[in-house]
Order: C-alpha cells, then structure tokens, then sequence
C-alpha cells in the first residue's frame, strides 16, 4: 500500500534537492504518492505568509511530512516555519543523527552519534521582556512534561535503533532547578529501561567529549539550546550541515527535513547537493516501519560515497543529476 506524504520543496535549491530525493526513494522500491504543497520566502511574496493553512492540513492528515531547506524573509516580520510547524504541530523531539561518509574528510573517521533535542520549551519559548531601562530578561521554561517525553524517547529510540548508551546533557551544577529537572526526569526514565546504560554529561564537557571522542557519548538528549549548539558542532564533525539529516517528531505528525540553507547563488545551476535531504528520507522510511527499504539507501549512499561520487560542496566534480543517477542505482541494486 503506498504512503501519503506531504512534500514541501522549499526554497532556493530545495526544489532540485526534493526531486533528486523522490527520484532516490522511488529506487527503494517504497510506493509513495505525494501531496506536494510549499512554504517559505517565495511563498510569502505570493500569498503574504510563509505557511499557508493548507500546509499543515495537509500534514495533519498524512501525519508525515518532508521538506527541503526554506527561507524566512528577513526584516518584513515573517515568522520561521521551522519553528512555526515545530510549535503548531506540537514536533517536540529533534533527533539529528551524525555519521561519517566515506570519502568526505571529517575531523574525526567513524562518528557515528545521534542527537535528541526537546523543540518546545527552554529558552527557546521565547518569553523575553525589558525588566528596566538597559536590562532584558528571558525565561528559561522547562517542565516535567517536556522533560519526561524526550527522554522516554530517547530512550526509545536507542532501543529501537540498538544503541547502546543515552547521555543527558546539561548544566544542574549551575541551573539546579530548572537543569535539575531534566536530570531527574531522565533518572526516572532510564530505570523504565535497563538495557540501555545512561549517562550523565555536564554540557561544556560534551563539547569537549565531542572533538574527543564523540561515539562515547552515542545518543545525547538534551535541552533545546544545548542541543541545537551540539548539533551544529556535529555536523562540523563529519562535513557540515549539506549531509547530515534532520527530524521533528511529534506524537501525531513528523517532519523530516534538509537542515542546512536555501544555497540561493546556486539554485537552478544543477550543483546542489541532495545528500541532506536523502539521509532525511531514510530517517522517514524508518519511521514508516519500511526498515528494509531504510537500509537499502544507507547501504546505496555508503556505496556511492565510497566510489568517490560527490557534488563540487564536498570537493567532487558530479552535478546533482549525476550523482542523484550514481546513488539511485547504487539503491537500486543494493
């Protein structure tokens, strides 16, 4: 039975890197219809909104979305639809894998670890305020809810992916409430799963562990802002963000997505790299419960990265359209 799925192409290179990507699931195997519909910068010129309704009806009803980079005008007072989609469809887990690819030079060979940031609250709640003339306030918001969930997924996940070890990250020997809380929520969780061993992480240390020895750490679970700093560190770890993938998920929706940026100067020139947002899509397919077809596309990306394919980003010479051909065969046949 094939899925339905929302796609949304985005902006700047996102249409080229969405059908690259269509192109690489239809060699899976896996029968998709899309419900192609878009959002963004150009959106907002047209129809005065980044994120039309008819977007997250449509994602609401499919329950699965993937999307490519988009833009946020700038200075016109747009909201993100990043964190648009994230709030509205209440997307509170952002699990961001970081893994080593053949034949890109990464600091550090063999990474392979998987970030769990809570996409809700934090700091990132946006609840700022001028307590007087010259001093600004923004509050911290952290909840048992919020807490417990993204560690129960975490834990989960690791299971579900057999990983070994959950790090939490945070930073309770100075935020003993509100850190404090995370540590004792994840505590709790952790005995509801014995197979899995937890581990405790002070935030600057991750740092540090990650340019160390980042697989140490395995699945990290973490607050909104240390996460999305972490993340970012990663994906400086194995090449950048042009080929680390990217998820927001949530109890009835999942949004699965290219997290670098729009590439405007070279959109429509055939030299973007699809490889973000394909990785994304093998992270849909495992979500779908289509594990089979998951594992085809990591073995075809491996494969085709091994050969020494890749765009003019990552110091190859293949345009989009040969290097999407190179890894849809190498899926194809994998």
């Amino acid at each position: 039975m094939a899925h339905t799925i929302t796609l949304i192409p985005g902006d700047g290179i996102g249409p080229e890197v969405a059908a690259a990507t269509r192109t690489v699931l239809e060699a899976s195997g896996v029968a998709i219809e899309w419900e192609v519909l878009n959002a963004g910068a150009e959106v907002a010129e047209k129809r005065g909104t980044t994120l039309p309704d008819e977007v997250l009806e449509s994602i609401r009803k499919n329950k699965v979305a993937l999307k490519g980079p988009i833009g946020t005008p700038i200075g016109k007072g747009f909201r993100s639809v990043n964190v648009t989609l994230r709030q509205a469809l209440d997307l509170y887990s952002n699990v961001r894998p970081i893994r080593s690819l053949p034949g890109v030079e990464p600091r550090f060979e063999g990474t392979d670890i998987v970030i769990v940031r809570e996409n809700t609250e934090d700091l990132y709640a946006g609840l700022e305020l001028m307590i007087m003339p010259g001093i600004a306030q923004s509050i911290k918001l952290i909840t048992e809810r919020g807490c417990t969930r993204i560690c129960e997924y975490a834990f989960e996940y690791a299971e579900r992916m057999k990983r070994k070890r959950v790090s939490v990250v945070h930073k309770a020997n100075i935020m003993k409430l509100s850190d404090g809380l995370l540590l004792e929520c994840f505590r709790k969780v952790a005995r509801a799963h014995p197979t899995i061993e937890p581990a405790e992480v002070i935030v600057d240390a991750c740092a540090m562990q990650m340019v160390k020895n980042a697989n140490k750490l395995d699945v990290i679970v973490t607050e909104n802002l240390y996460g999305d700093i972490l993340s970012d560190l990663g994906a400086g770890l194995v090449g950048g963000l042009g080929i680390v993938p990217g998820a927001n998920i949530g109890v009835d929706a999942a949004v699965f997505e290219a997290v670098h940026g729009t590439a405007p100067d070279i959109a429509g020139k055939g030299l973007a790299n699809p490889t973000a947002l394909v990785q994304s899509a093998t992270m849909m397919l495992y979500h779908l419960g289509e594990v089979d077809a998951a594992r085809k596309m990591e073995r075809g990306l491996l494969a085709t990265f091994a050969r020494g394919v890749r765009t003019a980003d990552l110091g190859g010479t293949a345009g989009t359209a040969e290097f999407t051909e190179a890894l849809a065969n190498e899926v194809a046949r994998a």
